[in-house]
């Protein structure tokens, strides 16, 4: 079972990342701009998953793509969550006790890779 630590190494690892904690929890971002995010029950998100949200830890991440949001939930509905918001741009949110550490890794990288500036990303690519 993936944990937030795991998430937290994850991204710090990744070049300019930093953690800071938000009123709803703790939350990554590269260059001032938010990648990945400990996920509340605040009362904009639907009652249905709020309900999940309030009873295990969830995650949000950016994505590119609003398709990959829709790939994402339909491939594995019983890990990825519809939406959180009714915010409208791609990201996605998942239960961190049902995602393996491999793909919770790609997820958190590729958000940071939305997000960062190209010469973050080269400097990552270069490594």
């Amino acid at each position: 079972m993936a944990t937030l630590d795991d998430v937290r190494d994850l991204a710090l690892a990744l070049p300019g990342s930093e953690e800071r904690a938000t009123t709803g929890g703790a939350a990554w971002f590269v260059r001032r701009k938010l990648y990945a995010w400990e996920v509340h029950p605040w009362p904009s998100i639907p009652d249905d998953i709020r309900a999940v949200v309030a009873a295990e830890l969830v995650v949000g991440v950016k994505l590119a793509e609003r398709i990959e949001a829709l790939a994402l939930v339909e491939m594995a509905p019983d890990v990825f969550l519809r939406t959180t918001t009714r915010w409208g741009e791609p990201k996605v949110a998942f239960r961190m006790a049902r995602i393996d550490l491999a793909h919770l890794g790609e997820l958190v990288t590729e958000a940071w890779r939305v997000q960062a500036p190209k010469y973050l990303r080269r400097e990552f690519d270069e490594r």
